[in-house]
């Protein structure tokens, strides 16, 4: 039995995790219908722009997404910190940008005048709110009903459009941060709908080259810092170079009609994060096929499964993909 979502996320052991949604039976979330030639191609645009209206709302930054055709893959980080320091005004802002709130918080946010005995009714529904703000569940809740309401409108149907919950992989280290980004962003080299990652639409590959290609990253992707230690809270601590030429290399050995190889510029980030050149190319071919559950080097995974008291402990011998 699935363990309940609360004991999958643990802020001790990671901020970071992948989360996967999946379309039920034949629904299309993108792409085009072969048996009836209908395309669902520009319901894309409709994730992507709410997963970034989504992550302007939330104490959630996204490192990586690609949007398929009939699922999604998210790489987040979990901003606890972010949330603490918004006032309570903050606070009820965002949860109103995406829910009604209550009579009482649409009163403080007009500035009316509030009764003494109502102030820790409204204590407890700011400390909810902002709860929620940092919590996965709410964010893919209001991720996946809002697409699922949408599609099925379109459809003139109605019933379930997802597979039951979403999935998460709590990614204990960098290593598996960096691999599982890298998969997640070559999705569609693999399912041969691009040739390359500059090519990949609907992509934070895609957006990171475009933005870099200006000089500048998007605002609302979780930024590569370098490698300065006081800059790894922030963002993601290897230089965005780096990381876009190990996707592109990696990405030219997944082609059909091109024989390719993880070049020397590559291998030094590889060395960094401890993972054999031999495996990488698994990594980011089968990263969920490799992985069920929590991923990260042997140490890593260890404690994480002894602090969430797992009896079993999946994972132990492909962690010896993450390590030289």
């Amino acid at each position: 039995m699935p363990k309940p979502r609360k004991q999958q996320i643990s802020l001790i052991d990671t901020p970071y995790y992948h989360c996967t949604s999946r379309c039920v039976r034949r629904a299309y979330l993108c792409g085009k219908d072969s048996k009836t030639n209908k395309s669902y191609e520009h319901r894309r645009g409709w994730v992507e722009k709410r997963l970034i209206f989504l992550s302007q709302a939330y104490a959630i930054d996204i490192c990586a997404y690609a949007i398929m055709s009939n699922h999604t893959h998210i790489v987040i980080k979990i901003n606890p910190e972010k949330a603490k320091s918004w006032t309570d005004l903050e606070v009820l802002n965002r949860w109103h940008k995406l829910h009604f709130g209550t009579q009482l918080t649409k009163k403080y946010c007009k500035g009316e005048d509030m009764s003494i005995h109502l102030s820790e009714t409204f204590n407890e529904t700011v400390k909810c709110y902002r709860k929620r703000l940092v919590n996965v569940s709410w964010f893919m809740r209001d991720l996946n009903e809002y697409i699922a309401r949408r599609a099925n409108s379109e459809d003139e149907c109605t019933g379930r459009f997802w597979e039951g919950r979403f999935g998460s992989q709590p990614l204990l280290d960098e290593a598996a941060l960096l691999s599982c980004m890298a998969y997640v962003d070559l999705n569609p080299v693999r399912a041969k709908i691009a040739n390359l990652p500059e090519d990949s639409e609907f992509t934070s590959a895609h957006k990171r080259i475009q933005a870099t290609i200006k000089g500048n990253q998007p605002n609302y992707l979780l930024p590569f810092t370098g490698h300065v230690k006081a800059h790894k809270a922030a963002g993601i601590s290897f230089q965005l170079k780096d990381y876009l030429q190990l996707i592109d290399e990696t990405g030219k050995t997944m082609r059909d009609d091109k024989r390719g190889y993880i070049d020397e510029n590559n291998n030094k980030i590889l060395s960094r994060l401890s993972i054999r050149e031999d495996n990488w190319l698994d990594l980011t071919r089968e990263f969920e096929t490799i992985f069920k559950g929590a991923v990260g080097a042997h140490n890593s995974l260890e404690r994480y499964y002894y602090r969430q008291q797992y009896k079993r402990r999946p994972n132990l011998n492909q962690s010896e993909k993450l390590s030289a």
